[in-house]
């Protein structure tokens, strides 16, 4: 991927006031501390136990930019990642089969990550040829097609794992079989691998897998926990450190729920709770809004066994080892904008090289987010996050194009604007 890709992403969402999808880690300040404690407390011993924290945030706290943080750095370190958000419609937690699918529908390699610009429809393809192309030459390298030989000895390493769903291996090793050389035509060796892949997403039906592959059930709601267990043994037999997954409960997705389906996801909560220290190679974060934990009608209080396991947000920074991280309690400094203000201006020259001699110095800008500061007011509707960064590459451009607006103005545009959004 072309170098200047990624810095041109983060200007171009910066500019509008929102996270961009990549390179947050890029100009992310003030929660330095509690990404050294997850590399060096969860994500170094990911293989060896399951590990499950919570994530508090009102609106506009920040969750989605660290999220999005913690993918990058769960990648450095060798992970797959799945980003879920749980509602309704698609996954909701009362449902845990749904939610087995959405993990499966959105993990993605570090390499896959790297590579790609945009997001496939099946990434799972990828995670299912680069851990053939491991287990059989030791290395992720994709190839097209792979000898019998080694078709051969990953099989028989995937189907000596006893960690792993017998059904699910079946699966597996039928993908891994479109690669061999004698594999039907293009067009065929696609579908077949479509309908694999639709398997893993709770496609079809028990019948026409029985006929096709040789299993015997379906993903569904009395097996989805296993199949998460599998997938996790999956994962760690691939070469890859563990599985991270980032739990986005939709914006009160539970009260809205019927009194029944939230025992029901309250309890499916409470059983990842109790059995994540079996489930090896799973870091699960679950990001909520603070009335999940203090809503007397669906929040966790109406449930003690749940309520006593996972505890409330506590007021102070966010710690490693904390059951909930609340970002609530994060207040950041002028000194962090600043910082984060220098790092969008070094993202911004690499994003357009040629404009190096036209931006401000270091001081200037400090000078302009010190300024901008003082404007914005404690209890505006939009966040000095959102302003500062958009303000921020506003105010380059202007140098680019040799019009600096003065930093009054530029406030008033820049919050006009993002009112407007």
């Amino acid at each position: 991927m072309d170098t200047r890709i990624v810095p041109t992403q983060v200007v171009e969402s910066l500019r509008k006031g929102i996270p961009p999808q990549r390179g947050v880690d890029l100009y992310s300040v003030g929660n330095e501390k509690l990404i050294d404690g997850i590399k060096k407390y969860h994500l170094s011993g990911i293989g060896d136990r399951g590990i499950i924290r919570f994530l508090s945030g009102s609106w506009g706290a920040g969750k989605t930019h660290f999220f999005r943080l913690l993918r990058e750095v769960a990648f450095q370190h060798d992970c797959l990642v799945s980003n879920v958000e749980l509602d309704l419609n698609s996954a909701a937690l009362n449902k845990f089969e749904k939610v087995f699918y959405a993990i499966v529908s959105h993990v993605l390699t570090p390499t896959y990550y790297s590579e790609h610009a945009l997001v496939e429809a099946a990434p799972f393809g990828t995670v299912l040829r680069e851990s053939l192309a491991y287990l059989a030459t030791g290395t992720r390298s994709i190839a097209n097609e792979i000898s019998y030989e080694q078709y051969a000895r990953a099989s028989e390493l995937l189907m000596g794992n006893h960690a792993i769903d017998i059904d699910f291996k079946k699966m597996v090793q039928h993908y891994w079989h479109t690669f061999l050389p004698e594999s039907a035509d293009p067009v065929v060796v696609e579908q077949t691998r479509g309908e694999i892949l639709q398997w893993f997403s709770g496609e079809g039906t028990v019948g026409q897998y029985r006929k096709r592959f040789g299993v015997s059930k379906m993903v569904s709601k009395e097996n989805a926990k296993l199949m998460l267990q599998s997938l996790a043994g999956f994962v760690r037999q691939a070469g890859y450190r563990g599985l991270v997954i980032l739990f986005d409960e939709a914006e009160q997705a539970y009260s809205v729920m019927r009194k029944s389906a939230l025992r029901d996801a309250q309890n499916n909560l409470l059983s990842l709770i109790n059995n994540i220290e079996s489930l090896s190679g799973l870091f699960l974060l679950y990001a909520t809004t603070p009335d999940f934990y203090t809503d007397p009608k669906h929040g966790i209080v109406t449930y003690g066994a749940l309520s006593g396991r996972i505890g409330k947000p506590e007021q102070r920074h966010p710690r490693a080892l904390d059951t909930i991280w609340n970002l609530d309690a994060v207040e950041t400094t002028l000194t962090d904008y600043q910082a984060a203000a220098n790092k969008i201006c070094s993202i911004y020259a690499t994003a357009f090289p040629d404009a190096q001699a036209s931006l401000p110095t270091e001081a200037a800008v400090q000078e302009t987010v010190a300024k901008l500061f003082r404007i914005h007011p404690s209890l505006a509707a939009i966040r000095f996050w959102r302003l500062l960064v958009s303000a921020v590459i506003t105010d380059l451009d202007d140098h680019l194009e040799g019009e600096v607006r003065d930093t009054e103005k530029l406030y008033d545009d820049v919050m006009a604007r993002l009112k407007e959004e």
